[in-house]
């Protein structure tokens, strides 16, 4: 055992420790990132314009601050991007994460001193649950993919832009510097084909260890690997043993990562986003992601099939149930407040409470009243795949 893997077992049992204690009192933990929150925020602009001096608990707060989509912040966002201070939050951001957007194009999703710490945290912390599990610490001496965007970053009105996974690039810890791949130059292309070749070139005959990214850019990688040695990729990295992911549900590419591979290989499970890092697979033996409750974000909770009514009533962690579905609602240290994130969640269980991504609540077939939501339809396409025994790249569904 080499002394950096030795060391990862030692910070793993802390971190693990630190995690199972927040991890057990989950309302108290919630209640003082509430308090927090609005405690920061109330000499900003936002909360003056909603009363933040006088909300002392979360009813206070569901009545003083309607939930929002990005468009509805906007006017919000719009100010903080032109450089005016202590709009959403005290000070300037550090970044703006730049997002593909809607109707209003472009998102700028703010990232502050205080939120960005725990982007990183989270990935590390996955790691280091997996490690504390398993006992698995000798891939830390390998090398480690991330397959990510370009971490070249624009600056207006004195705030840096770029994508997250990019701006993520610039905080990885030293120790792992040496282990990480692509190299800066390979990372700045911009063009994903010629990148992934690059990439290709870089790796292939290195001893990687983990593979980290979205799993559709990350099968171009191992197809493309496999185009130019012939090889399975388990062959090729013969101590590849881990497969980080997020984004997406794995599930539909799991057979072809398997053939891809050769072998079957561990897999952690991410819930990254530009607005905050908000679940991993803490447990290779359970369902589900566990919520980081502890993170400078504070969350709702709507039923998605009340979501869309006049006052849909929104819940704290204290009142989920497991197997319904939620429209997630977040409040961040980033100045993101009641914010409609989007997405959807079920809870797998909530002691610890853990959740796997649902879908999104603008993704649902109801046109006979059969409330069918992007999870039912991965999950049969699974079935279908298994059953079948074919591949996807993409899909499309509607009512007929």
């Amino acid at each position: 055992m080499s002394l950096k893997s030795f060391g990862a077992k030692i910070f793993a049992k802390i971190v693990v420790n630190r995690t199972q204690k927040w991890a057990s009192n989950p309302v108290e933990t919630q209640q003082k990132v509430f308090k927090a929150l609005i405690a920061a925020a109330k000499n900003t602009t936002f909360g003056k314009d909603h009363d933040f001096e006088n909300i002392i608990s979360f009813e206070d707060f569901a009545k003083k601050v309607p939930m929002r989509d990005y468009e509805a912040l906007k006017p919000y966002v719009d100010r903080v991007v032109s450089g005016e201070e202590n709009v959403l939050w005290p000070g300037k951001p550090l970044y703006f994460a730049k997002t593909s957007g809607t109707t209003s194009g472009a998102k700028y999703i703010p990232l502050t001193k205080e939120s960005m710490p725990h982007h990183i945290e989270a990935a590390r912390n996955a790691i280091l649950c997996y490690i504390h599990e398993t006992g698995n610490a000798a891939f830390v001496d390998g090398k480690m993919i991330f397959l990510q965007g370009s971490p070249e970053m624009k600056e207006k009105n004195g705030i840096k832009q770029g994508r997250l996974s990019g701006i993520v690039a610039h905080y990885v810890p030293a120790y792992l510097q040496k282990n990480r791949l692509p190299s800066w130059e390979t990372n700045c292309i911009e063009d994903w084909e010629a990148k992934v070749d690059a990439i290709v070139a870089e790796t292939k005959d290195e001893n990687m260890t983990v593979i980290s990214g979205i799993p559709s850019w990350v099968q171009m990688y191992f197809e493309k690997l496999q185009k130019k040695t012939g090889k399975k990729v388990g062959e090729l990295f013969k101590n590849f043993n881990l497969f980080i992911y997020g984004g997406v549900n794995f599930e539909p590419y799991r057979a072809k990562f398997e053939n891809l591979i050769g072998r079957k290989v561990d897999s952690i499970e991410l819930f990254p986003a530009s607005e905050g890092f908000f679940a991993f697979q803490d447990s290779q033996k359970t369902k589900g992601m566990l919520l980081l409750l502890n993170s400078g974000i504070f969350y709702e909770f709507v039923e998605a099939s009340t979501f869309f009514d006049e006052n849909p009533k929104r819940l704290t962690i204290s009142e989920v149930e497991i197997g319904v579905n939620y429209v997630m609602i977040i409040s961040t240290n980033a100045g993101l407040w009641a914010y409609n994130l989007g997405d959807t969640v079920q809870f797998t269980s909530t002691k610890p409470y853990r959740v796997v991504v649902s879908g999104r609540i603008k993704q649902f077939i109801s046109a006979f009243g059969e409330h069918v939501i992007g999870k039912e339809v991965e999950e049969a396409m699974n079935k279908a795949i298994l059953k079948f025994n074919f591949s996807i790249t993409e899909f499309t569904v509607a009512p007929q």
